[in-house]
């Protein structure tokens, strides 16, 4: 590690920008980053498979508290959400006295909050639109075989509607690195942040916010990589017999 560090001081020696220091506030943003979509990713993920499910329900009580959560996140800016959630926690009464304070006081879970209910409202939409589409086929060969409607929905409807809505999804993991870009506006010291505080210190708004974007474009494809792989390996099955 020392080496290593030798080496990278000695080939930034000459650059007055891009010095040990700031390379490694890019390195806290984009750890920063990482946390916050990779966490939002998972826990809206979680929330939207029963969300998606409850989506299609024929029971309204059911329904349309879901379809009223799905239109009020995917019809706002998240800009907007985030702004909500950040300063509208202070004045939710007595709130500054409970342990949840401890929590939400710093910026980091109100952003978590905000991208974990936009990005569970998209997905909620991508799986409940390919839980529709599932050929009726597979549902009459399920209960052919005699399966209970929750065996059914877990064997054979969730694993074929997964597969379907991986390219949409994929879209979805790429819009919310994307968007996490905001995440800076309430402080947070992100990529984007630490763009702007080299920017700020510097005075140099294309070094500093190009550097960011070419991490994001590093995550980008390694985001579309991963995808193309999962689709070539769930998806196989589709792809044409070659003779």
């Amino acid at each position: 590690m020392d080496a290593l560090m030798n080496w990278l001081d000695q080939l930034l020696a000459g650059n007055s920008i891009f010095t040990l220091q700031t390379l490694g506030y890019y390195g806290e943003g984009l750890v920063t980053t990482v946390q916050l979509v990779f966490l939002s990713l998972i826990i809206g993920l979680v929330l939207a498979v029963p969300l998606s499910i409850g989506r299609g329900s024929k029971r309204a009580w059911i329904r349309l508290p879901i379809f009223f959560f799905c239109y009020v996140f995917r019809g706002t800016p998240l800009l907007v959400q985030l702004y909500l959630i950040y300063y509208g926690v202070v004045f939710v009464d007595g709130i500054q006295d409970t342990w949840l304070w401890l929590i939400l006081e710093k910026p980091f879970m109100p952003a978590l909050m905000a991208f974990t209910l936009n990005t569970a409202a998209y997905t909620t939409e991508i799986f409940r639109g390919a839980i529709k589409s599932t050929p009726k086929g597979e549902i009459e060969a399920a209960r052919a075989y005699g399966m209970s409607q929750r065996l059914m929905m877990r064997r054979i409807v969730m694993p074929s509607a997964f597969r379907r809505a991986l390219p949409a999804y994929g879209n979805e993991v790429i819009f919310m690195l994307h968007a996490s870009a905001i995440a800076s506006v309430v402080t947070i010291m992100d990529l984007t942040g630490a763009a702007r505080f080299v920017y700020a210190r510097f005075y140099a708004p294309f070094d500093a916010f190009l550097f960011a974007a070419a991490i994001y474009l590093c995550l980008t494809f390694a985001i579309l990589f991963f995808f193309r792989y999962l689709e070539k390996k769930l998806l196989a099955h589709l792809k044409p017999a070659t003779g």
